[in-house]
């Protein structure tokens, strides 16, 4: 298998911790490139140019870090990351969107801030900046479990990404429950390991 991957990406990064804990991550070559630069390699095997992009051992490509975890989580014997049915699956399911949403708002909210100010960019910012912190606030009421699953990773890894990008602005002031559980699920070896550097 073969990911098309960005360093710094908390998306590509979700996808790594489900590799490592799958234990594929050594069956996946690393492939760097930059989305934004549109490579012809990339757009060949994602018209949409993101990552990250798995191209599997068949050739085919799949993108969206949503689907690569779950197509990942089909292969081999390691304990599934997606609960199959029931409760504990949508319970994993919306902890992932909500670790998604945290994504969706961080990522492009963080290319904005690096732009010169204008009113109608301020207010994009300022509704990436609530949709982050009206997120933060449910999972702070409602903490995440401590078993490793597709919603926890998801957590984990969007709030690693605001610290990361945002030095824990905005997610830690406030959230003394949610800090404490990130603390001690950040410990897991497959995080560690897939720990953003510049």
């Amino acid at each position: 298998m073969k990911i098309y991957y960005s360093g710094t990406s908390p998306y590509v990064r979700k996808v790594m911790v489900c590799a490592i804990l799958r234990g594929l991550d050594g069956r996946i070559e690393k492939h760097p490139s930059n989305p934004h630069a549109s490579p012809p390699d990339l757009l060949g095997d994602n018209p949409l140019s993101r990552v990250p992009c798995l191209v599997t051992d068949d050739g085919q490509a799949l993108f969206d870090s949503p689907v690569i975890c779950e197509y990942l989580d089909s292969i081999g014997d390691a304990p599934k990351l997606f609960p199959a049915a029931g409760p504990a699956r949508w319970a994993a399911l919306k902890l992932q969107a909500m670790g998604d949403g945290i994504l969706d708002a961080a990522v492009p909210c963080r290319g904005e801030l690096a732009k010169p100010k204008e009113a109608a960019r301020d207010a994009l910012i300022a509704r990436h900046k609530a949709a982050m912190a009206r997120t933060v606030d449910a999972l702070e009421a409602a903490l995440p479990g401590t078993g490793l699953d597709i919603g926890t990773i998801a957590v984990a890894c969007a709030l690693g990404y605001l610290d990361f990008r945002y030095g824990g602005e905005p997610w830690r002031p406030g959230h003394p429950k949610l800090t404490a559980w990130y603390e001690a699920f950040a410990q897991q070896p497959a995080l560690i390991a897939t720990m953003p550097k510049e």
